[in-house]
């Protein structure tokens, strides 16, 4: 059965940035259709709108700007496909090793293939890393192409940053790692659907991540 990550239902009402789409527009498509999304270059951290005081906002005030980064030490273009799979790092590691997060049947409808997508919620680099740990070592990761990582506003550690911490549990992949990718807890959100055929490219001159629904 296929899921949708996105944002919350309460931030429904906020404007989507191009190039990317409303998770609304993603779950009305039929199957077999594809569509494509990429950074807006601009984002929200740690920042919240009052719903109290002015229930009626629809446009983000945006606090930053930056697009998607390489954050292993490949150089090469990056053009891979795979199934989709992932989610928040705080909910996923309670259920790594377990039946409710087997890849295998995903990774048998696609050539072994995976895109795997992650993202922190709240707490702090060195958790994340000890989480990232566990979920590679219940095999999690295996046979991912690629690891998309979330753009976060949780903290860093006194001796390790956030992106540190996706490098040391992961970095053995030998995988391209692609960071501040908007599939996390920060504005805009860039749905993804668990169980697509993914197709990431990302170069000096275009990145951007497709998905199709089959």
């Amino acid at each position: 059965m296929a899921t949708l990550h996105g944002s919350n239902l309460l931030d429904t009402p906020y404007d989507v940035p191009e190039p990317l789409m409303s998770w609304i527009d993603i779950a009305s498509l039929r199957a077999g259709s594809f569509f494509r999304q990429s950074s807006p270059g601009k984002y929200r951290v740690n920042d919240w709108d009052d719903w109290e005081r002015t229930p009626d906002v629809t446009e983000h005030s945006w606090n930053g700007d930056g697009g998607w980064v390489r954050l292993d030490r490949g150089q090469d273009p990056v053009s891979v496909r795979g199934r989709l799979i992932g989610g928040c790092i705080e909910t996923l590691v309670n259920l790594a090793g377990t039946r409710y997060l087997d890849a295998a049947p995903l990774r048998e409808g696609s050539d072994g293939a995976l895109i795997v997508y992650v993202e922190a919620s709240g707490v702090d680099a060195t958790t994340i890393c000890r989480h990232l740990h566990g979920m590679r070592l219940a095999g999690f990761f295996d046979g991912a192409q690629a690891v998309l990582v979330g753009r976060t506003g949780a903290p860093d550690s006194p001796t390790l940053t956030q992106h540190g911490a996706v490098l040391d549990a992961l970095g053995s992949l030998g995988v391209p790692i692609i960071g501040n990718v908007e599939c996390g807890h920060v504005p805009p959100q860039l749905p993804i659907v668990n169980g697509a055929l993914g197709h990431l490219v990302f170069n000096e001159d275009v990145q951007y991540l497709e998905q199709t629904l089959r």
